[in-house]
């Protein structure tokens, strides 16, 4: 165990939001709302002002919209936070090179292996190695704010465990440390769902045992643990209760799969339900892979029957991608194979063969691989057909720019007609126009910088 609290876990404050927020002055202090806009798309990131309305992550979007009708609802634009993501990154290895990255807004970072570890190893005591600690901390949410200008909350403790503890407590916008010994009494209040690995359904059964709080937990002891989850299960939540923790940080973490699952209370049988879970698994599955920033190109799909055999069914689509609706479709096409007779226990859903770009980037990749005109049918040589030109497709928070007003966002668009707000990240919330969806004078653009010069998202 350390000796001083010297791990931090950083979380960016509703980062999709917040980056949106930022880029869009009309939107600053404003209920935002970053997810998919289709019919099964849903919450990615809701700013704070949204959710004082009861809207957070993985909520269908739906539901979302009836309790916060007045929400801005935007697309995700991944082209924009992902060089926030990496200058934020960049920060972190300044003051350490174990940096552990869980997301695109998120991780660990070991102090003790930066510039800083002779001064924390010389301290005189606990609580000099704690002040030095917070002040580490405070410099890094400062920067983070100069450079960005988003807000960033830190947690610091002597484990991991804490750490992603001491943050979830920061937010938003705060600082917490967990001094060593105090582990067992910031817990033991806590709701067991707040231990890593505790679902649904483990829930359930704690909760049916009289277990509920992480303090109960603890009491229960080992035994009685392993008892009702199993041994490698019920040992890791034990000595989690406890607040013991020894996962060193790593760094250059390179998965090669990302998935989730779900173990069932009762065997399922219903194949509609069945083709329902593996939906919203897909669905959990994109939000992970996005996070990540990341696509991939085999869909997994993995199934315990209730008699414990365990099936998994894959396709390989031909290029990587991130998109929810392909991912969910294949999924739900290897769902459709297995034979559920008896029941299902356990659905899971994942993707390998992971790439850092999706589908949109192989467009091009793909017209050179098409095969010479000798090989084509004889009518590919026949003229073509006169075709119309291509209406453009804007989406809610869009970049786009115009020959007359320059940089702005679409707000929305429909019935042939697309409204956009001509505003940048430095300047005054901006006008509003509409145009019509094919106007020759608008088209699409990157995003801009959050902070106008001198910084490093130029």
């Amino acid at each position: 165990m350390r000796s001083l609290p010297s791990i931090i876990h950083l979380d960016m404050d509703a980062f999709f939001a917040a980056v949106e927020q930022a880029a869009k002055p009309s939107l600053r202090g404003k209920p935002v709302v970053v997810g998919g806009l289709g019919g099964r798309g849903v919450v990615s990131t809701a700013s704070y002002e949204a959710r004082r309305f009861g809207v957070h992550s993985a909520m269908p979007m739906a539901q979302a919209r009836r309790l916060c009708p007045n929400a801005a609802f935007l697309a995700g634009r991944f082209d924009a936070y992902r060089p926030v993501s990496e200058l934020v990154m960049s920060l972190l290895r300044e003051i350490s090179p174990l940096v552990e990255p869980l997301s695109l807004d998120e991780a660990f970072v070991d102090l003790e292996a930066g510039p800083y570890g002779p001064a924390l190893a010389q301290a005189r005591d606990a609580a000099e190695g704690a002040r030095l600690v917070l002040a580490l901390a405070e410099d890094l949410r400062a920067d983070i704010r100069r450079r960005t200008g988003l807000t960033a909350s830190v947690g610091a403790a002597g484990s991991k465990l804490m750490a992603k503890i001491a943050s979830e407590q920061a937010k938003p916008d705060g600082l917490v440390l967990v001094g060593l010994g105090q582990e067992r009494a910031v817990l033991g209040p806590m709701p067991v769902r707040a231990l890593p690995g505790i679902g649904p359904a483990t829930e359930q059964a704690l909760r049916r045992a009289g277990l509920n709080t992480v303090a109960d937990l603890a009491e229960a002891g080992e035994a009685e643990l392993v008892q009702l989850l199993g041994r490698a299960h019920g040992t890791g939540v034990h000595q989690m209760s406890l607040g013991l923790d020894e996962r060193p940080v790593v760094a250059e973490r390179d998965a090669k799969s990302i998935s989730v699952e779900d173990t069932f209370e009762v065997d399922l049988a219903d194949r509609d339900r069945i083709l329902r879970e593996v939906e919203v698994l897909a669905g959990r599955c994109v939000r992970r892979l996005r996070a990540a920033g990341r696509s991939g190109r085999t869909v997994v799909l993995k199934v315990r029957r209730f008699d414990f055999s365990t099936l998994t069914r894959s396709e390989t689509l031909r290029g990587p991608t991130d998109d929810e609706a392909v991912i969910a479709d294949t999924a739900l096409r290897l769902a459709s194979q297995v034979d559920i007779t008896g029941g299902v226990r356990l659905l899971g859903v994942g993707v390998s063969q992971l790439a850092d770009y999706t589908q949109e980037d192989l467009f091009a990749q793909a017209v050179h691989e098409q095969a010479p005109d000798e090989e084509r049918p004889a009518r590919a040589a026949e003229p073509a057909a006169a075709q119309p030109p291509a209406v453009p497709r804007w989406y809610p928070g869009q970049d786009v720019t115009h020959a007359q007003f320059g940089p702005g966002w679409v707000q929305g668009s429909g019935v042939g007609r697309v409204t956009v707000r001509f505003e940048t990240p430095w300047s005054a919330p901006g006008r509003v126009r509409t145009f019509a969806v094919d106007d020759q004078d608008l088209e699409a653009a990157g995003p801009l910088p959050l902070v106008e010069e001198g910084y490093g998202l130029e």
